[in-house]
């Protein structure tokens, strides 16, 4: 059986010393999109959509922090602690997404704080934009060929060239796909339901789909983490499984607080 080869450069370009790519332009990217989609929901919803310049430095920098902390500690704990001041050096690669939502979760927090905006409210708006830069990171994990599926003979096996000629399976691409379906998810949800409850359930929707996706997928992946321990979860597995409760508890609180107003 013949499979699809992937070999593409991840860089785009090659501009003297310096260079741009493909993951960089997805993740930064991404969050411009989400900004595009964040102004259409403050003026949707009658607020100042000039904060939100404001809201995606924010988000950058908690993204970029949390998601490299959460890597060199979680994923490389001896190699980081022995060598810190590698954990400076992001461009050799090596961001946790589980650290990124919380370092986003943390970002939002001190801006409604500073900007005195509802937390559940902002919160529940970013986490939709927020499946357009999972999604997008996904793509960018595709064209650096990384975060690699496990060996399979399934007729959409990719053969990541630049790594090796087995036909793995394509897992960047089945955590893309699965993010962009959860964007239209919540964009329906949110469009179709009393606001009120739109701010009180889409965190929770949120957290479930996304995580409960992502400990599934785990079991197409090749192993993350340079140590292992005596438990039948991988790394990401065990990471996901507090925001798959948290997620679960959250929709119950939800609807149990239906007719109630936020």
């Amino acid at each position: 059986m013949e499979h699809f080869i992937w070999n593409a450069d991840p860089v785009l370009l090659h501009l003297g010393p310096l260079q741009l790519r493909w993951y960089g332009l997805l993740f930064v990217g991404s969050f411009f999109l989400g900004l595009w989609f964040m102004q259409w929901i403050f003026k949707r919803e009658g607020k100042d959509p000039a904060v939100l310049d404001t809201l995606l430095i924010y988000l950058i920098v908690g993204a970029v922090v949390g998601s490299r902390l959460m890597h060199c500690f979680a994923y490389e704990p001896d190699f980081y602690l022995s060598h810190p001041l590698e954990i400076l050096k992001i461009w050799k690669g090596g961001l946790a997404s589980h650290g990124g939502l919380l370092g986003s979760i943390i970002a939002v927090y001190l801006f409604s704080k500073r900007y005195h905006f509802n937390l559940i409210w902002l919160l529940s708006r970013t986490a939709i934009a927020g499946t357009i830069t999972a999604g997008f990171v996904r793509l960018g994990n595709f064209f650096n060929s990384e975060i690699l599926g496990l060996p399979s003979d399934k007729p959409w096996a990719i053969i990541f060239e630049r790594v090796d000629m087995i036909p793995r399976h394509p897992v960047q691409l089945y955590e893309a796909f699965s993010y962009f379906a959860l964007f239209f998810l919540m964009l329906a949800i949110y469009k179709r339901i009393k606001p009120d409850f739109a701010t009180r359930i889409l965190p929770g929707i949120f957290l479930t789909f996304m995580f409960t996706v992502r400990f599934l997928l785990e079991y197409t992946k090749t192993r993350q983490a340079d140590y292992t321990w005596d438990l039948p979860f991988t790394t990401g597995q065990f990471l996901s499984l507090p925001f798959i409760l948290i997620g679960i508890i959250w929709i119950v609180w939800a609807v149990g607080n239906k007719e109630k107003t936020t």
